[in-house]
């Protein structure tokens, strides 16, 4: 079977008007991410279709994942039309200000879009300096309050669940960043934008800062390939009791696995560990201790476990206070206020 973007957009229309015909309630889709915004949606020959369905009312799941092939998925995202504030406030939203800035319209029942959408774009404000610092602090803020709740962390007491922690903070961080040259990265390719983000931004030691919180300067030349099967394993224990979250859907696997072996070929093969290393340690958050051992030896050879974390999570405390200097210097350089005066 031979898929194009085009057949990949042609999918979500149908499941847009099919939806919409059988539910009176949806008053909206579109179509986000990458397919959405032209670029190419597919890595290693493997891709989702991000779609979103807006309710009138609020809606009975926030989120499904729909198997087409085995690497191919429909990302469903469920809101209710009281989910898009104000513009203002939408504005400011680091995440769904993004998503309703330029995605594809597929389905209206209603006004509803076109009226959103102007009050987002009005006065081409959305992408002022002022809207995207405090789009960007408000990541920032994220990652330190995650940190937060790492600071008193005691060696012995790491596992899978201080591991997710420091993951989220530091990718709250990094999007904190990535905001000032464009919207959240995405998960599979997180590693392989972000050297650009910060060169945009005049940073690029923070591309260097990235990677060695994530402990890729330790990695062995074939340490990813290597706990890839180990990985998989995993990943698919947890999705057979992973109702609840869906970045382990069985439907995913692929999705994962063959974005991975693609990264690994290309000229940037450490790119890999930030899927790798975010699905493995949700996955032995679900799995419990039990089904730790492979990753506890990845995350050990990563700096990422025991006492070794400690020194990531100092590091990290560093790495957001070098961010915010850059994000005050911005504010500076552009007449706004700096967090210290806000």
């Amino acid at each position: 079977m031979r898929v194009t973007r085009e057949s990949l957009i042609r999918i979500a229309k149908e499941t847009a008007q099919e939806r919409a015909f059988n539910n009176r309630a949806i008053i909206a889709a579109y179509l986000t991410g990458s397919l959405a915004s032209g670029a190419d949606p597919m890595l290693g020959g493997s891709s989702d279709i991000d779609l979103v369905f807006v309710y009138g009312e609020r809606p009975p799941v926030p989120r499904e994942i729909v198997k087409l092939t085995p690497d191919f998925h429909l990302d469903i995202g469920h809101r209710a039309k009281a989910d898009f504030k104000s513009p203002r406030e939408l504005r400011v939203d680091p995440w769904l200000g993004h998503e309703m800035y330029d995605p594809m319209l597929l389905f209206e029942r209603e006004k509803f879009f076109e009226f959103v959408q102007a009050g987002l774009r009005a006065g081409f404000e959305f992408h002022a300096p002022a809207l995207v610092l405090q789009r960007s602090r408000k990541l920032l803020a994220e990652a330190r309050k995650v940190w937060t709740g790492l600071s008193d962390l005691r060696g012995e007491t790491v596992g899978a669940s201080q591991v997710g922690q420091f993951l989220q903070a530091l990718a709250c961080a990094a999007n904190a960043i990535a905001e000032l040259g464009g919207g959240p990265l995405p998960e599979r390719r997180f590693l392989l934008l972000f050297p650009a983000r910060a060169q945009s931004t005049e940073k690029p030691a923070f591309t260097a800062s990235l990677f060695g919180l994530l402990g890729a300067g330790n990695l062995e030349e074939a340490a990813l390939s290597n706990w890839l099967p180990e990985w998989k394993s995993d990943f698919l224990a947890a999705s057979a009791v992973s109702e609840g979250e869906l970045r382990l859907h069985p439907a995913r696997l692929n999705y994962y696995e063959k974005a991975m072996l693609a990264l690994l070929e290309g000229d940037t093969p450490t790119a890999a560990l930030w899927p790798l290393i975010h699905t493995w340690t949700r996955a032995v958050q679900l799995l419990g201790a039990e089904h730790s051992r492979a990753w506890q030896a990845a995350c050990t050879q990563l700096g990422l476990h025991g006492g070794a974390l400690l020194e990531r999570v100092e590091g990290l405390d560093l790495f957001i206070d070098e961010i915010e200097a850059h994000l005050d210097e911005i504010a500076v350089a552009n007449g706004l206020e700096t967090s210290t005066s806000i």
